[in-house]
């Protein structure tokens, strides 16, 4: 027999091998229970046990909606006890009601803006009274693209006060409580793939998600001798409503061009960030610290994944896109009342 035919035998083995533990753990559904989806034409099957993290408790920043909220949603199922906060209370307890509704468990609602830094000790310190938290995901943030020069020291810091001040005084204020504490932590910070390479016409938001990913390496370092782990997502584009209403303004439907210029023809799912937010905050890999992990389906290596293409637009462009963001900043404050 030759070499080759040799080689293909061993591999159609191993392949039934596989097959045959897969169908092991397809018939022992109530331990690991896995769910398989169809997206998009790709076959999808939960990659955790039941209960990983039962014992957990997790705050999520910008919980209430979007992509904060779908990470709750599955660290709550897989037996976690979620905290969320947002500026837009309401929102919140609407969002920790329906999650409980959906899959048991206990979600507790704060309205908190995260900016205020008072109000941040504030909410830390009434969540650990109940108990210490174990993880804190960072996700709250905000964006709108812009022109730099056509940019006011308000709109700057809308972004900066958010994603930089606002990250910082939550990791700081659960940071601090689990040393004194002797408690270990794990960190996950949703960031940008523009922290690589630069952010045009979003620069409050890249120059912000810079600062984000230096902390969680910082951090990583300083506090690894207390057992606090800080990672980092920078997820490619997964739609949600707020972001494309600031990010693609009366074009929202277009989804930035993504499934045109992507590596893989789509854009990301909202399964796939749960999946690997789950990893990185369960305790499988607890050497795993300060560090940055991409999920774009390769598009920042292919295009860059920034707004570059938005040097084409000119002043009528430009004017049509800050009058929607206006609308949308105005629709947004008459919510939260």
């Amino acid at each position: 027999m030759s070499s080759g035919s040799a080689n293909c035998r061993a591999a159609r083995i191993l392949v039934d091998q596989c097959l045959a533990q897969s169908a092991i753990r397809r018939k022992d559904a109530s331990d690991v229970g896995p769910i398989r989806r169809e997206t998009e034409g790709f076959k999808e099957e939960r990659m955790f046990q039941a209960g990983l993290l039962k014992g957990k408790k997790i705050l999520v920043t910008g919980g209430g909606t979007g992509l904060g909220k779908g990470m709750a949603e599955r660290l709550l199922a897989l037996g976690a006890e979620i905290a969320i906060c947002g500026r837009r209370k309401v929102v919140c307890e609407e969002t920790a009601a329906a999650l409980m509704k959906a899959n048991g468990g206990a979600v507790k609602a704060y309205g908190v803006d995260i900016r205020d830094a008072a109000a941040v000790e504030a909410m830390v310190e009434e969540i650990f009274r109940d108990g210490p938290l174990t993880s804190l995901v960072n996700n709250a943030a905000g964006n709108f693209i812009a022109r730099t020069e056509d940019l006011s020291p308000r709109g700057f810091d809308a972004i900066a006060n958010i994603v930089m001040h606002g990250t910082f005084y939550v990791t700081q204020a659960v940071g601090k409580r689990w040393i004194r504490g002797g408690s270990r932590g794990s960190v996950v910070s949703i960031v940008v793939t523009w922290v690589r390479n630069g952010g045009p016409f979003v620069t409050p938001s890249a120059m912000s998600k810079a600062a984000v990913q230096a902390m969680t390496k910082s951090l990583a370092v300083e506090w690894g001798r207390y057992g606090i782990r800080l990672n980092a997502i920078a997820p490619g584009e997964i739609p949600t409503e707020g972001a494309m209403k600031r990010l693609a303004p009366g074009k929202e439907d277009l989804a930035f061009g993504t499934k045109e210029v992507n590596p893989f023809g789509r854009v990301g799912k909202i399964e796939e960030l749960q999946n690997l937010a789950t990893f990185l905050l369960s305790d499988g890999c607890e050497w795993l610290t300060g560090e940055t992990i991409a999920m774009d389906g390769a598009q920042a290596l292919a295009t860059g994944g920034n707004f570059y293409e938005l040097r084409k637009w000119g002043d009528k462009e430009w004017k049509a896109a800050r009058e929607a963001i206006e609308a949308q900043n105005a629709r947004d404050r008459a919510q939260r009342g």
